[in-house]
């Protein structure tokens, strides 16, 4: 018997979309890409590059998929041009927060792939916040659109548990190719109607607001594994920092270091260059700095540094 595929448009931007889409189209599902949605090319790697297209768009002009770049998703058009195609689907993946308009035009439903275990860290960097805060879980959840973001009823969870060690660039690789798996398995409910949902328990709700340079600045009046889970969250990108000598000072990666050096921690962030390794004072510890960049110099390893840098024993990071 002839099946009539199912009409999705993809909307996504960064490299956590890209495996979603790449599943889709590569899955024996009921559907057909009539459109893939992202944002305009833009300079990626320095603000005066050329602009280059976004993750998703490449992969899809790669399928030959149709692509449609977006600047502004409460633009009136847009919404119509979504209802012109007359969508069944829209799958959503790290792209931007759609109005009704938008998302109700789906026949059978928009769902958006997000990356944490919801009601917990609800917002724009889940991934980060839940290495902050020191989750040996996460995982991803495919839910309903609605108004309100990050709320809509659950369709489906997988969770994965968190290495001491990992940081947040390394999760979100891993969970990216979670969530493609959820998205493939979240269609195939969808096409053969036995979609069950949950709603979400208000009472554990947790926040991931958007990283900025305020809140990613480095509190070394820490615990060395808060120090630790702060630093692995931010890493690769935008980074943990403080400042040595005035200048920006990136910490990329550590490492909890309990039993070295025996000296004693003095005031928070103070450096002690021991052994060609170098280490900053928590609270009740040492955390060695494992790689980290200074302003005007290129991303190094701490021994790197140190043979360049002439770094004393005794000074304060972040004063």
């Amino acid at each position: 018997m002839h099946v009539t595929p199912l009409r999705l448009i993809f909307m996504g931007t960064p490299d956590f979309a890209v495996p979603s889409l790449q599943a889709i189209v590569d899955a024996s599902l009921p559907v057909e890409v009539v459109q893939v949605v992202t944002a305009p090319d833009r300079p990626r790697r320095k603000k005066n590059a050329e602009a280059e297209p976004t993750p998703v768009k490449s992969l899809a002009l790669q399928l030959g998929l149709p692509v449609l770049e977006v600047e502004d998703v409460k633009d009136p058009g847009f919404a119509e041009a979504v209802r012109r195609l007359q969508p069944d689907v829209i799958v959503v993946a790290a792209f931007r927060i759609l109005p009704p308009a938008v998302y109700g035009a789906a026949r059978l439903g928009a769902f958006n792939l997000h990356a944490s275990l919801l009601p917990a860290y609800r917002g724009a960097a889940p991934i980060n916040h839940a290495l902050i805060e020191g989750e040996r879980e996460s995982g991803v959840t495919t839910f309903f659109l609605q108004r309100q973001v990050d709320t809509g009823n659950i369709i489906l969870k997988k969770s994965t548990p968190i290495n001491s060690m990992e940081n947040a660039t390394q999760l979100a690789e891993r969970l990216s190719q979670i969530g493609a798996e959820a998205v493939v398995e979240t269609l195939r409910l969808i096409a053969e109607g036995t979609v069950e949902v949950s709603a979400q328990d208000e009472s554990l709700v947790s926040k991931a607001p958007k990283l900025t340079r305020e809140n990613t600045r480095i509190d070394w009046n820490q615990s060395v594994e808060d120090l630790h889970n702060f630093i692995r969250g931010l890493a690769m990108r935008p980074t943990a920092w403080t400042t040595l000598g005035g200048k920006n000072f990136k910490i990329f990666q550590s490492a909890p270091a309990p039993a070295v050096p025996a000296t004693s921690c003095g005031k928070p962030g103070t450096m002690l260059i021991e052994g060609g390794c170098l280490y900053a004072s928590g609270t009740d510890g040492w955390i060695e700095i494992l790689s980290l960049q200074l302003e005007g110099k290129r991303p190094m390893d701490a021994g790197e540094f140190l043979r360049g840098f002439r770094a004393e024993s005794g000074t304060i990071l972040g004063g």
